[in-house]
């Protein structure tokens, strides 16, 4: 069975920014494995850092100087400076139970069949900005977490492309595809409109 790296939605209305990324994870330090840059197959770095659950994978599965697809959660404060948090890695040899045969591994193809692609993400929010002269939207993530003294519950994404105005206020769902350290709309949904007078 072929694990997905960007699992099905559960819920209607579920908030989530996940993508998935192709590259070399590069440590700032050889000591402290869990701040670095992703460097993709085009030279681009993002900076990066690693989430506790995924460091014993990377201390103990990850050869740094292979390329591996990263599961990453994106935040950035503008369209210019992505930040990726690594999540995990998905690896279908590896990290699942799948016949160990490397020479037909085309990770790529593996991605078709799941309807993904490298550098895609996933982000299902409430649109709350919308800059139609700058040509970039903003959408709010919220934290699942029922842990309320959490900080970074909320945050906010902010995307190249358009939408309507009229959809403020809406959740809705993006493909959205990572361009260098930026992120860019390619498709949406509206799930429900005028969420905001509920939450």
């Amino acid at each position: 069975m072929l694990k997905n790296p960007i699992p099905k939605v559960t819920n209607k209305l579920q908030y989530r920014a996940i993508g998935i990324v192709n590259g070399r994870f590069i440590p700032h330090d050889s000591e402290k494995l869990n701040r670095g840059y992703l460097t993709d197959n085009k030279g681009e770095k993002v900076e990066t850092v690693v989430l506790g659950k995924a460091l014993s994978l990377i201390k103990k599965h990850i050869d740094l100087k292979k390329s591996y697809f990263w599961i990453v959660y994106p935040k950035n404060k503008n369209t210019q400076n992505l930040h990726l948090q690594v999540a995990g890695i998905w690896d279908p040899y590896q990290l699942n139970d799948f016949p160990n045969d490397y020479s037909k591994t085309n990770f790529s193809k593996l991605l078709e069949e799941l309807d993904l692609k490298d550098n895609y993400f996933s982000v299902r929010g409430a649109l709350v900005f919308v800059n139609t002269q700058r040509n970039e939207v903003v959408i709010k993530i919220c934290s699942a977490s029922k842990l309320k003294n959490l900080k970074n519950k909320n945050f906010k994404l902010v995307i190249k492309g358009e939408l309507s105005l009229e959809l403020l206020n809406s959740f809705v769902s993006l493909d959205v595809i990572r361009d260098g350290n930026s992120l860019k709309l390619i498709d949406y949904e509206v799930i429900e409109k005028n969420i905001s007078k509920k939450n």
